[in-house]
Formats: C-alpha cells, sequence, structure tokens
C-alpha cells in the first residue's frame, strides 16, 4: 500500500484492522522460512493441542505458536529452557497485533548438523550400494547360537535376553560387550563385529540398545559401524532405538528390527509354536498314515474278492460251459423246428397250386385277351388326342396376334403405351405409334374422322389388335 502526505492529497484513513492486514502481508511475503534458534519460555499446552511460547535470547525475544496438527509429529515435548531451532514464518497476529513466528517443526539446537551428517552420509554409503537387498544374507531357520552385541549394562540386553529364554529356552547365547553411547563407542562396536565374524561361533548377530535421543544413538550412525556390519559374514540383525528411530546401521544390516526385542524374536523361533507345529505335523501325519492303511485294507479286501480258488473258477467255468451247451441245443432244436414248419408250409401251396393249375391256366388265357384290348384302346386313344392337339395348334395360330400382322394389320398404341381401339381415344396432335409385322413407326394425328364399325368374319375385329 502507498500512502500520499502531499498537503493536496491528504492520507486516506484506514482502520487498525486494515493496518494490520497490510503489515501481515508485508511480513509474510518479504520474509522467507526461516530457522531461529533461542531459549523457550513460557510454553503453554492448551486442551486444543496448540503450544504457544516465546524464544528468547539474552537481548530479546519473540512469541511463537506452534499448532497441533504440527506438533502431533515430534517424538518429545519441549521444556522451559531448552535450547531449540524452530523453522518458523515471520507473521502478525491481526486480533492482537502481537508480531510472532508461526513454527512449522523445531528441534533441539545442534541436531542440525548431526541430521546432516547422517543424510550425508546415508547418501554415500547408498551409492557405495551397502544398502543393496541383493547384498544382504538370509537368516538361518534353526540358529545353533546366537551372538549379542551390546553393552551389558543396558536394559536392551535384558530385554533380549528375557525374549530368547521365553522363545527358545535352550539355544545358546554369546554376549559380546561394547560401549554403545559415547566418544568411541563406533570404534568399539565396529572391532566387537569384527569380532564375532572373525570367530564364527554364532549363526546370527543382533546388534542392540534402547531407545534415547539421536545425540544416544549416534554411534550407529558412524560409516565405520556401517562397514564393519557391511564386511560381516555372519547376518545381522539390527535392533537399535524405538519403532520410530532409523540409524545407519538399519538400513546396513541384513534385517531391521523396531525395538530389541522385535531382533530376538527375529532371530529365534518360538519353542512353544515349533511343539504346537510339530503336534500339527503329527496329527497330520497320523490322519495320512491311517488313511493310507484304510485305502491298503480296502484295496486288500477288494483283491481277496476277486481272487478264487482255481478248483472253484474251473467249476464256474464248467457251469458256463455247461449253460451255453443247453443254450446252443435248445437253439438248434429251436431252428430246426422253424425249417419243418417251413417246408410244411411250402408243401401245402405247392398242393394247391397244382390243385389249382387249370385254374391258373384260364387266368393266363383270360390276362392275354385283356392285355390285347388295353393296347388296342390306347393306341385309339393316342391317335384322337393327337387330332385334337393338331386342332388346337391350327386354332392357337390363327389367334396369335403375329399372324393377324403378317396378314397386313397394325396395332397402334398412344404415346403411354396403350392400344388405342377406337378414335375417341384421340385428339388432333395426339403422337401416336403404329406397330406393324415387321417394325414400328411413330405418327402424329393432323385430323380424325369417325366411321361405322368394319366385321370381318364372325370372331376377328380388325380393331381388336
Amino acid at each position: 500500500m502507498t500512502f500520499s502526505l502531499t498537503p493536496e492529497t491528504p492520507p486516506r484513513i484506514i482502520t487498525v484492522s486494515e493496518l494490520n492486514r497490510n503489515v501481515k502481508t508485508v511480513l509474510e511475503s518479504n520474509i522467507p522460512l526461516l530457522w531461529v534458534r533461542g531459549e523457550i519460555s513460557n510454553i503453554k499446552c492448551y486442551p486444543s493441542g496448540h503450544w504457544y511460547f516465546s524464544l528468547k535470547d539474552a537481548n530479546a525475544q519473540v512469541r511463537c505458536v506452534m499448532f497441533r496438527h504440527k506438533n502431533q509429529f515430534l517424538d518429545w515435548t519441549p521444556k522451559d529452557g531448552a535450547q531449540i531451532e524452530v523453522l518458523a514464518l515471520v507473521t502478525l497476529y491481526e486480533a492482537r497485533g502481537d508480531y510472532q513466528l508461526n513454527v512449522e517443526t523445531l528441534r533441539r539446537t545442534g541436531l542440525g548438523a548431526l541430521f546432516e551428517a547422517f543424510e550425508q552420509l546415508k547418501i554415500k554409503l547408498e551409492k557405495a550400494g551397502l544398502f543393496d537387498t541383493a547384498r544382504k544374507k538370509n537368516l538361518p531357520v534353526f540358529p545353533k547360537q546366537i551372538g549379542i552385541i551390546t553393552s551389558p549394562a543396558t536394559a536392551a540386553l535384558r530385554d533380549v535376553l528375557t525374549t530368547l529364554k521365553r522363545r527358545m529356552p535352550i539355544l545358546p547365547v554369546i554376549i559380546y560387550p561394547t560401549p554403545v553411547q559415547g566418544k568411541d563407542a563406533a570404534q568399539s562396536i565396529a572391532a566387537a563385529i569384527a569380532t564375532a565374524s572373525d570367530r564364527q561361533d554364532c549363526d546370527i548377530l543382533i546388534l542392540c540398545r534402547g531407545g534415547g535421543s539421536i545425540e544416544d544413538l549416534w554411534a550407529f550412525n558412524e560409516e565405520i559401524v556401517a562397514r564393519a556390519i557391511a564386511r560381516c559374514a555372519i547376518p545381522i540383525i539390527c535392533g537399535v532405538g524405538h519403532e520410530t528411530d532409523f540409524t545407519i546401521a538399519d538400513f546396513v544390516a541384513d534385517k531391521r528390527a523396531p525395538t530389541p526385542t522385535g531382533a530376538a524374536e527375529f532371530a529365534s523361533l518360538s519353542a512353544e509354536e515349533l511343539l504346537q507345529q510339530l503336534k500339527r505335523l503329527q496329527q497330520h501325519l497320523q490322519r495320512e498314515t491311517l488313511r493310507r492303511i484304510e485305502n491298503s485294507m480296502q484295496k486288500i479286501d477288494l483283491l481277496a474278492h476277486r481272487l478264487s480258488h482255481p478248483g472253484e473258477r474251473i467249476h464256474h467255468q464248467l457251469a458256463q460251459l455247461q449253460h451255453l451247451r443247453e443254450r446252443f441245443v435248445n437253439n438248434w432244436n429251436h431252428h430246426i423246428a422253424r425249417k419243418h414248419w417251413k417246408i410244411d408250409e411250402l408243401e401245402q401251396r405247392l398242393r394247391r397250386i397244382l390243385h389249382n393249375r387249370a385254374d391258373l391256366m384260364r387266368l393266363d388265357e383270360r390276362l392275354d385277351r385283356l392285355s390285347m384290348r388295353l393296347q388296342d384302346a390306347l393306341i385309339r386313344h393316342h391317335e384322337i388326342l393327337s387330332v385334337k392337339l393338331q386342332h388346337q395348334q391350327v386354332k392357337l395360330t390363327h389367334l396369335n396376334p403375329q399372324s393377324v400382322l403378317e396378314r397386313g394389320y397394325s396395332i397402334t398404341y398412344s404415346i403411354h403405351g396403350e392400344i388405342i381401339r377406337s378414335v375417341n381415344q384421340l385428339h388432333t396432335d395426339d403422337k401416336i405409334q403404329v406397330e406393324f409385322a415387321q417394325g414400328r413407326v411413330d405418327a402424329l394425328i393432323q385430323s380424325i374422322k369417325k366411321t361405322k364399325k368394319i366385321t370381318y368374319g364372325p370372331t376377328l375385329n380388325k380393331h381388336e389388335f
């Protein structure tokens, strides 16, 4: 907004709300997100979940607000007096006119350098191939001995031992003691991994410690530890910190566990679960064995039923042969009897034929006479039909229009193809067509003369065509 202070144009009077709104716009549009370091003072956590506090140093302070949807992702709660760094937007709370920082995220002072070192080392090792899935070793299903690399005084070791004892109490354990926090912790952890790899006493190694801040877990973010894990010939399970904690060792290890207890569960099978599985397998084996025995018994019964003594088989075959012989004899006798009946029937027919031979001769003579009469009748009928046909052909020839045209007559058509039968159908200047026996001509009516109808013969009319 531009304010003019010339005497000719007095400044426009604005409200306080407009002023605060314009100031807020100027602040938010000209100052980008930035990191600010300071000490927390007067932090208040409201029931809504929003945090309100002041960030101060030796000479100044500024009000800050961090809303619930942004602070809910932090895994720690800031306290008064804590040195922090906030990523915030400079803004103005219009209702009170208070200049403040709208915090996006915050961290403990000094963690920025650690996070940057973490990301740089992560990118370097990823490019070197230490995170590749192909180089990671598979965990043995039934390890004979487990090695634990951690500090003997940590609660993580007690959690791992308790879990292993609960799941597989007979599994031997070797502890490779090493500090897991402090200045030289990374070198000690790498040396313990190398010792376990050289001795080859274990099938699985568990690298673990409890939760803590990023500084507490930093030994597991050192390159020397990552390289030692990658060179180790034994599969390593990394269970460092809580489920939300991630270290470089997690990415390099052959298996990452969310907690030390989870690492112990990955490394060992549950004896109770194995016993239950063995019981299920035993029951399945018993059912399968019993089923096969029952199937074999049923098969034996079936074969035994089909198997018979040779004497019984011979007796059965003899009985079957006797039955076939009786059927053959009965069928043969029946066939012979039918032939005898047929012969008797033919003999009787032959006797009747011989007895009626004279009648047959008379019938034969009569048949000859009737045949001759039929031939004569057919010839006469054919001649009559031929004469009728010739007469009809002559009549058809006389009635053929073409024959009439051949005798000098013609047929007159209108321009529409209708036959002209009377001069009453014509008018002067009408076009007509006249068809002769040999062709057709077009004509024009110049005059019309009406005459009486002339009759040629009893049926033929000149104008009918």
